[in-house]
């Protein structure tokens, strides 16, 4: 089930806890895709707070947002380009995308495999998304407090799996949210420490959300017809050849 589009602005814009969150994860994000200059960025589900840094270089960036959740303009002050859409029917053409990231967007639906077909289609030909989604082994998961409190939390090889089920070959993967998910002082203070630390650690245990890098696989096209045919016909089999008469 998704959540309200009020409450995700809410927390990521409204709360100290979810602009620790927001900043975390959207600097895993640019560490990952520092541009895209020239591409088609989309989001899906309620990834605005991610898709900021591409508004200056993309050529075009789409906030795709489903019609359970709701949709908010954005980003303020600027050009919307947020638009409510169907779930699993997103108003993109096939191919259209260059880059796509999900964030609250898979977890929280009640149709992931077609929203992955979805994600399959959009993409052009060796196109990357990037799958946000609440670790289950994370704390955040476990707090209903947060927005990663719902819907399914994943493991790495649960996710991994499922992508893989619709040609959607997962490259390299990252974690955030090391810092737990307290609105208290100390925590929110020390937050940019816990994720360093983390990082370094490999702590992927511990952190919040995992953040996997995909890419849309496409099979190559059979080309010309097979030189050999490994079971021939043999319909001139028994007849006598032809003898030269002497000249």
């Amino acid at each position: 089930m998704h959540l309200d589009v009020l409450d995700l602005r809410n927390f990521y814009y409204r709360s100290a806890l979810g602009r620790a969150a927001q900043r975390a994860i959207r600097n895993q994000v640019i560490e990952l895709w520092p541009d895209a200059p020239g591409e088609t960025v989309v989001g899906f589900g309620f990834a605005a707070p991610l898709l900021r840094p591409y508004l200056s270089t993309a050529q075009r960036v789409v906030a795709l947002m489903p019609g359970q959740q709701g949709v908010m303009p954005w980003p303020g002050g600027q050009p919307n380009v947020s638009v409510l859409c169907e779930e699993t029917l997103w108003p993109l053409q096939t191919g259209q995308a260059d880059k796509l990231i999900l964030l609250h967007g898979l977890e929280t639906s009640e149709n992931a495999p077609k929203v992955l077909d979805e994600c399959r289609r959009v993409l052009v030909p060796g196109g990357k998304a990037l799958f946000i989604v609440p670790n289950r082994a994370g704390l955040w998961a476990r707090r209903d407090g947060t927005p990663f409190g719902f819907g399914r939390p994943y493991s790495l090889s649960q996710l991994e799996t499922q992508l893989q089920r619709h040609s959607l070959e997962p490259a390299r993967s990252s974690t955030a949210l090391y810092q737990p998910p307290s609105d208290a002082r100390f925590w929110l203070k020390t937050g940019n420490f816990w994720e360093r630390t983390g990082r370094r650690l490999s702590m992927g245990y511990a952190g919040g959300v995992l953040i996997v890098e995909a890419t849309k696989q496409v099979s190559a096209p059979t080309k010309g017809i097979k030189s050999r045919v490994r079971k021939p016909l043999r319909v001139l089999e028994g007849l006598t050849q032809p003898e030269a008469k002497p000249v």
